[in-house]
């Protein structure tokens, strides 16, 4: 039971990060790193370092 839940929150971490991560920039292959959990809290300090640097433009 325990690992469908993951694959549910890795499944819901993946597809948007796949629709996100080409706006800031980043391969979007990197998503599939996001099964690893702390490769999606960098992931999102990544693109909001990104943002920043957009939103100074």
């Amino acid at each position: 039971m325990e690992f469908l839940i993951w694959i549910a929150l890795v499944v819901a971490t993946v597809i948007p990060m796949i629709k996100l991560l080409p706006h800031f920039g980043i391969n979007r292959n990197w998503a599939f790193a996001c099964v690893i959990s702390p490769v999606v809290i960098v992931l999102l300090w990544i693109m909001a370092m990104k943002l920043q640097e957009m939103e100074r433009r």
